[in-house]
């Protein structure tokens, strides 16, 4: 079975708040059984902008794993928080068997 990937670009608004849903984000994606692959870091970007100085990667153990983790009751709230932090695209990706 194909791993299922999120892959975020973020643009952080409120630096305040974001380290506090960083840290609240990290055992909800590991309940559903999610791995952070690439957490900011270095970067350059080619052929285009992308709408956020920050890349995110998480692997969860299926597409459809991850697609439960964004909607769940458990990551509801540190969303909003995320949200309320940051503007982003958020894209979940089936992997390659």
């Amino acid at each position: 079975m194909a791993f299922g990937y999120v892959i975020a670009q973020i643009n952080v608004t409120d630096a305040v708040t974001y380290p506090d849903y960083v840290k609240m984000v990290q055992p909800i994606v590991k309940k559903f059984g999610g791995e952070f692959l690439v957490r900011g870091g270095k970067s350059e970007s080619y052929e285009g902008t992308p709408p956020g100085d920050r890349t995110v990667v998480i692997r969860f153990p299926n597409y459809q794993r991850a697609l439960d983790w964004y909607h769940s009751d458990d990551y509801a709230p540190t969303r909003a928080m995320r949200m309320s932090a940051s503007t982003s695209v958020q894209t979940i990706v089936e992997g390659i068997e």
